[in-house]
């Protein structure tokens, strides 16, 4: 009979995260180098500082509970920054680059903020408060870029990605206009020439 508890579910988890942050700390400054837009090399800069952080906040987590830290290997995140290095790879010099990194971003946002959601809530029910309102502030942070990726996106990088292809779809309807009005047939009405006789 297998006796795993809540709380190996809780440490193999905070294992799983650590290894994570670790990972994105090492992913986030090319993912930056690979942007165009400033204000998203900036927000990544400030993220690498806030994932710093979560590594140190995940070891005091660890602490908590009286056990040493220890990461074990995050296939999910390990997936979704191979991904997000192919897409980098993909659309680099393209206008749509830097929506590419926002949607690869948001991603890994998501998978933490799932992750972080699930962590506090266990540690509640472990009765240890201190590590659940240190993962909730993690999980806010989380949320925090996410939302500031979704405005990113929203306001710049997506009506950037349009790009070349609005542009010459806008020209191809003017284009197809022009041509039309020159297609088109002569006026119903006879000329007088015509109407005279």
């Amino acid at each position: 009979m297998n006796t795993k508890t809540l709380k190996d579910l809780f440490l193999a988890e905070l294992a799983d995260m650590y290894d994570a942050e670790k990972r994105i700390v090492k992913a986030l400054p090319r993912m930056a180098e690979a942007a165009t837009c400033t204000d998203l090399k900036k927000a990544m800069g400030q993220h690498l500082q806030e994932t710093q952080g979560h590594v140190t906040k995940v070891e005091e987590v660890f602490q908590c509970f009286g056990v040493p830290a220890k990461g074990q290997t995050c296939e999910a995140t390990k997936g979704l920054i191979e991904e997000a290095e192919e897409i980098a790879a993909e659309f680099k010099g393209s206008p749509a680059i830097d929506a590419a990194l926002i949607g690869a971003a948001q991603k890994v946002e998501h998978y933490e903020m799932a992750s972080y959601g699930c962590l506090k809530e266990w540690a509640t029910l472990l009765g240890n408060p201190k590590a659940a309102r240190i993962l909730e502030g993690i999980l806010n942070e989380e949320g925090a870029v996410n939302k500031a990726l979704t405005k990113l996106a929203v306001e710049m990088s997506n009506q950037k990605a349009l790009g070349e292809t609005s542009a010459s779809v806008k020209g191809a309807e003017l284009k197809g206009a022009a041509d039309k009005k020159a297609a088109k047939p002569a006026s119903k009405e006879r000329p007088m020439a015509q109407a005279a006789r």
